[in-house]
This record gives structure tokens, C-alpha cells and sequence, in this order.
């Protein structure tokens, strides 16, 4: 149960809870024109992912609700250990994943795979605002426990491995730390450690090296290690300044490889066009600035870094997304939020947008039928009998 009447919510609030139901129905959208003739060819059924990402869908929003009705200092508290767990279930992913493309991303759980590595993301949120809000006023002890943890999740990632995830987990701890007013020193040394990180981990890995070869110049091998980027640029090219129409894709008839998932964005340039692609991109820009604005209406610094922890988490990702798909990023496999096909990513995204909207109810100090003070005071003052 949502903790206000509607009427008494936040302008931005609502707004955001508003953007989020039409990014969400329409990824459904993009998700059937993307994954329908695939699902028909390979699964017998044309709807296959499409039913399955509706019932995630479905629990995601009782999440999304869940987060809106829930205080925000509850979640504070079960970050902490949210993040060990998440600590320890990447770590499972090494020794008991399911290896996808090389890559140990993915835990069975029975019936169903998680991937521990998305999950976690809302919870790394929460807890880095929980440790740089007090930064100050924390002792070494817990400065360091903390940083370790952070710091371990970002290397286990990386061992899976994971380069994409692990840069924007450490990106993101590194703008909430920037936004806390941590030392500019220190953050350009953790800086400086994890662009070593990424290219240590480039050099180790070669398909990581391939990646990043080829989006110097993919057309050098576009039938081999070039031939993803390149069936991406020949979509989005393909659709013009108005696009072909809505599931008139020609690429992604086994053309373009993953477009269900990471390269989801060129099947929607292609069939929606520059101006559909702009439209997107204003969107984004829409959820920043109210994110932002949500941002600088929080009474506290917990709620504040979390709110700027949340649209960067929301915007950075959707951003890398499709910067990797029109060839501005080597090749990484971040899926873009609540379009790309799967469960784990839904969760974790729309969990993330019911913390920035939490965050906003919260701002107002209307939470629970609770009024601000001066509207109290002059409430009084006018109900005083007069002398």
C-alpha cells in the first residue's frame, strides 16, 4: 500500500512514477518487435519472451511498490548485509555458474538463473550513501570495512568477467562519493587505480581485447570479431530520419546478433528513426533532471546521495547502452533498463526507480499524513481565538 493519496504526492513524484509505467510498456513494446520472429524460429512461439519479461514485469512493480512504501532508513539498514550477500553470490557465480559467451555471469537456483552482479546494483546505492553521507564522522574502521567491500564486489565482478558491470558499479561510487564532497585527491588516485583496473583486465582477457579492437575499426573483420558492431551501425543507419515502422526491422532477422537483450536499442533506431532515437534520449534527459530536482529537495544527505546514487545508476546504464550500440563504446553487455529481455534486470531497475521515488515522498515531509511544521504553525495561528 502506497503511503500517500495521490493528490498529496510530489509533482516530481508523480512524474517520475508516471515515466517510469511508459518506459516500462513501452520496452514491452520494443521487446515483442525485437524478439518475435526470433522467438518464433528458435522457440515455436512468438510471444515466448515476451510472456515471460510480462510476468517480470509484474513483480518487479510489486518491488517498485514495495520501495515506495517501505521508509527509506528500513532499506538503509538491510543494505549493509545485502551487499556481503551480493559479495558472496558473485563469488558462487565463479565456482557454480553457468559459463554464457565465456563469461561466469549467471547462478542456477533451481529452476530459475539469477545473476547477482544486477541485484546487487540497488543495494550498492543504498549502502555507499549510507557511508559517505557520515563520511566525516565514521571511523577508519568502518571507512575501510566498507571501501574493502566495495572494492571486493568490483574485483570479483571483474574476475567473472564482467568489465562493463565493474566500471559502472565503480563509476557510480565514484560520482556519489564526488557529490558527498569527498577529498578531490583522493578520488583522482581511485580514479587513476580503476582505469588500471580496466586495463589490466583488457590485457588479461582477450576476448575483452577483441572487443575493444574492433570498435576502433570494425569494418577491418565485419564477418568476424567486427560483425556484431557492424550489423548494430547497419541498423540504426538503416532507419533514416523516421525509421522503416513499428516491427519492420529487417536486421534483426538473425542479422543482428543479441538483439533482444544488449542491442536492443538498434532494432528500435531502426524502426523509429533519428527522430524516435531523440525522443529517447530527451526522455532520459527528462528522468535526470527530475531525478536531479529530487536530488536537491532531500531534508538529508542519506536521501540526497541516494537520489543522485539512482538516476545515475538509471541514466548511466541506459546511456553506456546505447553508446555501445551506435559504435561510441567498445562492445559491453549492459542491458538497457526495462527494455532489454530479462528478469534480474527488471528488478533491480524498477527496484531503483521506487528508491528515487521514495526519495522525493520524503522530501516533503508528508509521509504518513505528516504535515511541515509552518503549515502546522500558521494552521494554529489561524485557528487561535483572537484577543
Amino acid at each position: 500500500m502506497l503511503p500517500l493519496d495521490w493528490s498529496l504526492w510530489p509533482a516530481e513524484a508523480r512524474l517520475l512514477l508516471t515515466l517510469t509505467l511508459i518506459w516500462s510498456l513501452a520496452g514491452l513494446l520494443i521487446l515483442g518487435s525485437a524478439s518475435w520472429w526470433v522467438a518464433s524460429r528458435e522457440m515455436g512461439e512468438g510471444a515466448y519472451y515476451l510472456k515471460r519479461q510480462v510476468i517480470w514485469m509484474l513483480a518487479s512493480w510489486g518491488l517498485l511498490s514495495l520501495a515506495v512504501s517501505t521508509d527509506l532508513r528500513r532499506w538503509m539498514k538491510v543494505a549493509g548485509p545485502a551487499v556481503w550477500i551480493g559479495c558472496l553470490l558473485v563469488a558462487a557465480t565463479l565456482l557454480f555458474g553457468d559459463p554464457v559467451n565465456g563469461a561466469s555471469r549467471w547462478l542456477p537456483i533451481g529452476p530459475m538463473q539469477i545473476q547477482p552482479s544486477e541485484l546487487v546494483k540497488p543495494f550498492v546505492v543504498l549502502q555507499a550513501a549510507n557511508l559517505f553521507a557520515h563520511w566525516k564522522r565514521s571511523g577508519v574502521d568502518q571507512k575501510l570495512l566498507w571501501l574493502g567491500s566495495f572494492g571486493a564486489l568490483i574485483l570479483l565482478i571483474l574476475k567473472q568477467p564482467n568489465l562493463s558491470t565493474a566500471a559502472l558499479t565503480g563509476l557510480l561510487l565514484w560520482l556519489m562519493a564526488f557529490s558527498a564532497g569527498l577529498r578531490l585527491r583522493s578520488l583522482f588516485g581511485t580514479a587513476l587505480v580503476g582505469a588500471a583496473l580496466g586495463f589490466s583486465s583488457i590485457m588479461i582477457n582477450e576476448y575483452q581485447r577483441l572487443r575493444v579492437v574492433s570498435f576502433l575499426n570494425p569494418w577491418q573483420d565485419p564477418q568476424g570479431d567486427g560483425y556484431q558492431l557492424v550489423q548494430s551501425l547497419l541498423a540504426i543507419g538503416s532507419g533514416g530520419i523516421l525509421g522503416q515502422g513499428f516491427g519492420l526491422s529487417t536486421q534483426k532477422l538473425q542479422y543482428l546478433p543479441i538483439q533482444s537483450t544488449d542491442f536492443i536499442f538498434a532494432v528500435y533506431a531502426e524502426e523509429f528513426g533519428f527522430i524516435g532515437s531523440v525522443m529517447l534520449l530527451l526522455f532520459l534527459m527528462l528522468v535526470a533532471f527530475l531525478g536531479l530536482r529530487v536530488a536537491l529537495r532531500c531534508r538529508s544527505n542519506q536521501a540526497r546521495l541516494t537520489a543522485i546514487g539512482c538516476t545515475t545508476l538509471l541514466i548511466g546504464q541506459s546511456l553506456m547502452n546505447l553508446a555501445v550500440a551506435s559504435g561510441a563504446m567498445p562492445t559491453t553487455g549492459l542491458p538497457l533498463p526495462m527494455v532489454s529481455y530479462g528478469g534480474n534486470s527488471l528488478l533491480s531497475s524498477l527496484l531503483v526507480a521506487g528508491l528515487l521515488i521514495r526519495c522525493s515522498l520524503e522530501s516533503t515531509s508528508l509521509v504518513g499524513g505528516r504535515r511541515p511544521r509552518r503549515q502546522n504553525e500558521r494552521s494554529n495561528q489561524h485557528l487561535a481565538p483572537s484577543r
